[in-house]
């Protein structure tokens, strides 16, 4: 099979097919990683634009795309490529093979596509700099708070991984421009969209304890610890239900955005495990096991598998938004080795993988695979990427 890979990149990418082909053979109780490198592999086969770093929103690619997730009508009306969200999703699925394989060939990836591509969306001329939600060459577009955030939390895994003291710059760069939307209205809290200050929301706050708490880990800079302690009680006190799970925003004009997303949840409950990893106050790790246990009772339901195996399963409930949460179950795993909930994500990407892969390789979002899809959307591929990464990593079996 062929790899789709940019030829540029060199020798060190041999074709991921073949790649994952030799990962199967020698790291027996990686299977996770073998469809990582292939669904990898597919993603640049169907989603590549032609003539650069960028890729495109959907397969197949239609004239009628139409995005359904920015603040309002945006400026950017020519859909050429992919926006920042799903663009930015694909960092994070490089960043978790590299993280796990700890192959050089993902390093030079990040270098040489993955990052160029991702610089076409920064915006210099508003200040602070930062990621906007378009590429930059079409005009201004909104600069959501979210959308930096995770990618400030993907450079700073990228120094992590690699001691390129850039990465942790523009890290940092991110941060500022976060802080920028911290204000004392509501008595605290993020925005989620700088041309749209309407709400503040978890997506916004959770994630940014998250990045707070591991750029104190990284830099033992005090200041970050205190504001991400600070994001995490805001985000607490003002938006966790009586049954743990988090709601979706609150307004500014004091109503609560009372939807609930698994991704909210599962970012407070990495916030409380690495609250309790810095400090070793068990009521932290007493909070974050509370949320684990009611975000599987809440986001998942009981399904029979086609064999018969019952299991917990995540139905409708988002893949990119699953595949956050589960970065909150592997900091809780991590902290008090319990296998039990990363195993409840082990069944749903089995199942994922024998009853919803097409014949292109690509993955439907119902996992069941009792839904088709005409398109498939960029952003539950590479968060489908990101999660067989991580599962390879953790050797639950």
């Amino acid at each position: 099979m062929k790899s789709f890979l940019p030829k540029a990149i060199s020798a060190l990418f041999l074709a991921i097919s073949l790649l994952a082909c030799q990962t199967s053979v020698t790291q027996e109780n990686n299977t996770s990683i073998a469809r990582s490198e292939m669904l990898l592999d597919s993603i640049f086969k169907y989603y590549q634009a032609e003539g650069g770093n960028l890729f495109n929103e959907n397969y197949p690619k239609s004239s009628n795309d139409k995005v359904t997730y920015l603040a309002s009508t945006d400026t950017v009306t020519k859909d050429k490529v992919a926006y920042l969200w799903p663009t930015s999703g694909l960092f994070s699925g490089v960043n978790a093979l590299l993280k796990t394989t700890r192959d050089n060939k993902y390093q030079a990836l990040l270098q040489e596509k993955i990052i160029p591509g991702l610089e076409c969306y920064y915006d210099t001329t508003r200040t602070p700099a930062c990621f906007q939600s378009y590429i930059s060459e079409a005009g201004h577009s909104d600069r959501f708070y979210d959308d930096n955030i995770w990618l400030g939390i993907d450079f700073l895994e990228t120094y992590r991984l690699t001691g390129n003291k850039k990465y942790l710059k523009q890290s940092e760069e991110i941060w500022k421009f976060l802080l920028s939307g911290n204000d004392d209205v509501l008595n605290g809290g993020i925005y989620w969209c700088e041309q749209k200050k309407e709400s503040k929301n978890t997506c916004s706050n959770a994630p940014a304890s998250v990045l707070a708490l591991q750029l104190f880990e990284t830099t033992r800079d005090s200041a970050y610890y205190q504001k991400g302690l600070e994001l995490y009680t805001w985000t607490k006190v003002n938006l966790q239900d009586s049954d743990y799970i988090y709601f979706d925003n609150l307004k500014t004009d004091g109503r609560t955005g009372t939807e609930k997303y698994a991704y909210n949840t599962g970012q407070m409950l990495q916030a409380a495990s690495l609250l309790y990893k810095l400090t070793g106050n068990r009521q932290f790790l007493t909070e974050a096991q509370n949320v684990a246990r009611a975000g599987i009772n809440y986001f998942t339901v009981p399904f029979k598998t086609q064999d018969g195996t019952d299991i917990r399963f995540f139905r409708n409930r988002g893949t990119w938004f699953v595949a956050i949460m589960m970065r909150g179950y592997i900091e809780l795993y991590l902290q008090d080795n319990n296998p039990e909930y990363l195993q409840i994500f082990a069944d749903n990407l089995e199942l994922a993988w024998e009853s919803a892969r097409y014949d292109n390789g690509l993955i439907n979002s119902d996992w069941s695979g009792e839904k088709k899809e005409k398109q498939q959307w960029l952003l539950n591929q590479v968060a489908m990427v990101e999660m067989y990464a991580n599962l390879g990593n953790m050797n639950l079996k």
